[in-house]
């Protein structure tokens, strides 16, 4: 907006422009890079050791930015889980869905949970949903119906890739696609779990053998 005022002296005409700009609020941060900060604040923290200012700076916002992106920190905490199921927890997924060779496909999946599990930006080792949201899912609103779609969405991936390899006679027919996804899970959650324990890459490698023959092995007639 610009204020014009006029003035007149015995001598002259002054003219006094005063300019003044409304600005919207700066976005001074990227939501996706928020979200990875947020994850790792709660995920050693927990959900209640997560302090708003715990928040704030390690995101680099002030409260009312955070609290004008997401809500409030229960939102936050929903979308960081939301994130991590959407990104982070299915890169093993993509591994197994994108490599041809089926054997090859479980095997590369493991390594991407190991990778995943001991390598996350944020330093935390281990999984997020086990580590955190589990822990929370019995009284913080919302968690436990995100990670029951979490676990329903691995399922239901892992069990698509061994049909498609039944249809394809890789594996043989009556190969129990469902169980064996089930399988592939509780297998991921163990190893997940030792990292989060400090169990070293080499220590959780050495079971990754085990782990496909098992998730491969033929049904029992």
């Amino acid at each position: 907006m610009i204020i014009i005022k006029y003035t007149q002296t015995q001598t002259s005409r002054i003219f006094v422009m005063n300019v003044t700009k409304k600005v919207g609020r700066p976005k001074t941060f990227d939501r996706d890079e928020a979200l990875n900060k947020a994850i790792g604040v709660f995920w050693n923290k927990g959900y209640e050791g997560a302090s708003m200012k715990l928040l704030t700076d390690s995101i680099g916002i002030n409260s009312p930015s955070l609290y004008a992106e997401f809500g409030d920190k229960h939102g936050l905490y929903l979308e960081a889980i939301n994130s991590y199921a959407t990104n982070d927890a299915c890169t093993p997924l993509v591994a197994l869905e994108t490599v041809p060779d089926i054997r090859e496909a479980v095997r590369a999946f493991f390594e991407a949970v190991i990778d995943y599990s001991t390598h996350h930006v944020s330093g935390a080792k281990g999984c997020f949903l086990v580590s955190c949201v589990a822990t929370s899912a019995g009284h913080v609103e919302g968690t436990a119906e995100l990670l029951r779609d979490a676990i329903a969405t691995t399922d239901k991936r892992i069990k698509v890739r061994f049909d498609q390899e039944v249809a394809k006679r890789s594996l043989p027919q009556g190969f129990p696609s469902a169980d064996r996804a089930k399988l592939m899970f509780d297998l991921r959650q163990g190893m997940v779990f030792r990292a989060r324990a400090g169990f070293s890459d080499t220590d959780l490698e050495s079971d990754i053998e085990k782990y496909v023959r098992s998730v491969l092995a033929e049904p029992e007639s």
